[in-house]
């Protein structure tokens, strides 16, 4: 998207996002750091986008921050929904029960604001891709 003029409104949020939607990308936690690492790198792959002007990360154990931290930072910085994404590959017991229960009580916390859980990565088209290639570096590479 161009820059905006410099007297110009600044330019609307793409289509079905607002301006202040907010992702909190949810990954399991571990207590490798390197592991913990990923969910940050690919907040800060996403942030340069500009279609979320809000982007934090969270836990939902073993790591911190945790998602009641990560939840309450989204509206420090002014979200008034936020996308609950975890960052899980199938929809198990903390996705299904954990994060609506996360989700819930942030609800309670924060009346005000709208958290919604998106499906986990899953079985979308591009995740096929990335298996495909992934296999492929295997044999290339010979394990």
């Amino acid at each position: 998207m161009p820059p905006s003029e410099p007297n110009s409104p600044p330019s609307p949020p793409p289509a079905g996002i607002h301006s202040h939607d907010a992702v909190l990308l949810i990954a399991h936690g571990s207590r490798r750091a390197e592991a913990n690492a990923d969910i940050v790198r690919l907040a800060n792959l996403l942030a340069p986008e500009g279609q979320f002007e809000i982007i934090e990360t969270a836990y939902l154990e073993l790591a911190t921050p945790d998602i009641p931290t990560g939840g309450a930072k989204c509206v420090e910085r002014g979200a008034t929904r936020v996308r609950m994404l975890p960052y899980f590959l199938s929809a198990g017991a903390h996705v299904v029960d954990d994060l609506k229960s996360h989700r819930d009580q942030l609800g309670e916390r924060f009346p005000e604001v709208e958290f919604v859980v998106c499906p986990p990565l899953g079985l979308h088209p591009l995740m096929v891709e990335i298996v495909r290639q992934r296999l492929s570096e295997f044999e290339s590479t010979g394990g």
